[in-house]
Formats: structure tokens, sequence, C-alpha cells
């Protein structure tokens, strides 16, 4: 699937996307599969609550199932301005 990174999450992570060969059932799967990958992973995902998540870009919780996506962008959460 493919992944994309917003703002300081694609700042920590040094990437805006990447293609991700994964197992995961849910967002909160990907997560961790994401976080043992490299320290830059673990940084980025340190604090779910700061973050916000789309699944083939419909908002959603990081519950959500993964099966079938085809795109999961995580970003902080957005502020009106």
């Amino acid at each position: 699937m493919n992944v994309l990174y917003f703002a300081w999450v694609r700042e920590r992570i040094g990437v805006p996307r990447e293609q991700v060969d994964s197992q995961a059932k849910t967002v909160t799967d990907l997560v961790e599969e994401l976080k043992a990958r490299e320290p830059r992973y673990e940084a980025a995902f340190a604090d779910l609550s700061a973050l916000r998540v789309a699944v083939d870009q419909q908002l959603t919780d990081f519950d959500a199932p993964l099966d079938g996506a085809r795109e999961v962008a995580f970003f902080p959460p957005m502020t009106g301005g």
C-alpha cells in the first residue's frame, strides 16, 4: 500500500511517501510495523493522540481495518486559519 506522511510526520520520517508491504490488519498494526523499522518511525509515531489518519482518503480511527486499503495517510490535526 502507499503510505503518505504530511507536515512534521514527513519531517521526522524523512520521506513524503513510500510503498509498504504489510500484513497489518488495522492502522494500529501498521503503525507498530513501521515503528519496528527504525528510530525515525518510532519518533514520528511516539504520540498517536497527536496524529490523524486517513485510509483511502477517508478520515478514520487507528483501529480501522486495512483490508483492501490502497493508501494510508498520517498527518497532524488540521487547524483553521
